[in-house]
């Protein structure tokens, strides 16, 4: 008995002459769904199709990447970075008002040049860039002018609770950390208002110095430098926090949650198959951001 040909998906076969069809044939394609969509493993897939685990791979390897360019070219976008470990990061820059993935690329380390690199493949494709959303890199805004640029406000949230911790121990900085964490749920002059006003009411507490003679310094330390540190850090980023607020006609988001739900999708599918290699793992990715975003 021999191979003689498909009808269809069917094998066909030959025997003394004779022709008779036999089992359906696995859809690769049905195969990369499953791998894609589902939380099988790969010896889960290759039982369930009962061929062996190297033919499942073998099946995977179909998967390719091509990049298809958006056909909106007026957008508001959103960027940033996650990590997978110390070295394996994906930089990502999404259209906020429909939710497409523009442009990614695997980095080790996010850097400025590197958004800029994002930037200007979607201006060379004919793209119009009307904002853009960060989360807060340093030097990031002055690189990206003169597009408008907003900070997400959840970010200067998370830095300010990292210093300040969920429980402060003064006044000063609790007030400060109630301020912070409503932030996106007030307007400018309110949260402006009320940051200049609690600055007055502790000037005095965040730029007391430390009295010890001990010191040689001829300017000594100031007494709570981390609270002092996020003070000057809100007060540096408020113009960038407010960017949606000044420009409503960009359609700026105020944070990039948006985006953050895309990473946590992503680290969700990924994790399902833990303990691939790199190159399969970006495989995965661009597979997948292919087909749901």
């Amino acid at each position: 008995m021999v191979s003689n040909g498909l009808r269809g998906r069917t094998q066909r076969y030959k025997c003394k002459g004779r022709r008779f069809d036999g089992g359906i044939r696995r859809d690769k394609a049905k195969v990369i769904i499953d791998y894609l969509e589902g939380k099988q493993t790969l010896e889960q897939l290759a039982t369930k199709y009962g061929v062996c685990e190297k033919t499942i791979r073998r099946d995977l390897e179909g998967m390719r990447y091509i990049h298809k360019i958006a056909k909106h070219k007026d957008v508001t976008v959103q960027m940033d970075t996650t990590y997978w470990g110390r070295n394996f990061g994906l930089m990502v820059i999404k259209d906020a008002l429909r939710g497409i993935v523009l442009w990614h690329k695997y980095v080790r380390h996010e850097t400025a040049a590197q958004y800029v690199e994002g930037i200007e493949w979607l201006k060379s494709d004919g793209f119009r860039i009307y904002g853009i959303a960060i989360d807060g890199m340093k030097g990031l805004p002055q690189a990206l002018k003169p597009i408008p640029v907003q900070m997400c406000q959840f970010h200067q949230m998370l830095i300010v609770r990292r210093y300040l911790t969920q429980n402060p121990d003064i006044e000063a900085s609790r007030e400060l950390l109630n301020l912070i964490n409503i932030i996106a749920k007030t307007d400018k002059e309110s949260f402006c208002g009320a940051f200049n006003e609690l600055y007055e009411k502790y000037r005095d507490v965040v730029n007391e110095r430390v009295h010890d003679k001990r010191i040689k310094r001829v300017t000594p330390p100031y007494m709570r430098p981390k609270l002092r540190s996020e003070y000057l850090s809100i007060k540096r980023n408020i113009p960038l926090l407010w960017t949606f607020y000044d420009h409503p006609e960009t359609g700026l988001p105020n944070t990039n949650n948006a985006l953050e739900a895309v990473f946590s999708d992503l680290k969700t599918k990924v994790r399902v198959h833990r303990g691939i290699s790199k190159e399969n793992r970006k495989k995965l990715i661009d597979e997948y951001l292919k087909r749901h975003y």
